[in-house]
């Protein structure tokens, strides 16, 4: 494994890190301006100002994220890094009861020029028990 895998690999785990501690700013950090997410559980798509405001205004919350990077896989296509791996998570939305889910997730990195990477596309989907 190369030191750029395991890189890729603990960005991964400082991002699961920063949304479990509720930190926008370690978030902000994180993630390409141009960031976007899609939902495990509805497929809306969020940019990072949106995920920002609901993390730090407490509005999304999670509890706890297990990640299982024994069975990601990483690729490298030039300046972009790909992680495919898998996660438990628990959250709550708006102080309403909490659910889980068990996701598959694609998390696409750029190169950001200085010699590390940022997060610029997250992508779950659920796995039916």
């Amino acid at each position: 494994m190369s030191a750029e895998h395991d890189t890729l690999l603990q960005h991964d785990q400082d991002f699961f890190d920063a949304l479990v501690a509720g930190d926008a700013a370690r978030l902000a950090d994180l993630l390409t301006d141009d960031f976007l997410l899609v939902g495990v559980e509805d497929g809306v798509v969020a940019g990072k100002d949106v995920l920002l405001e609901l993390v730090g205004s407490g509005a999304l919350r999670f509890p706890g994220i297990d990640a299982f990077p024994g069975e990601a896989v990483v690729r490298f296509f030039g300046d972009a890094g790909v992680v495919v791996g898998r996660t438990a998570m628990r959250f709550t939305q708006d102080g309403g009861p909490g659910f889980g889910a068990g996701s598959r997730y694609t998390h696409v990195y750029a190169a950001d020029g200085r010699g590390g990477w940022r997060l610029a596309s997250a992508q779950g989907t659920a796995i039916k028990p």
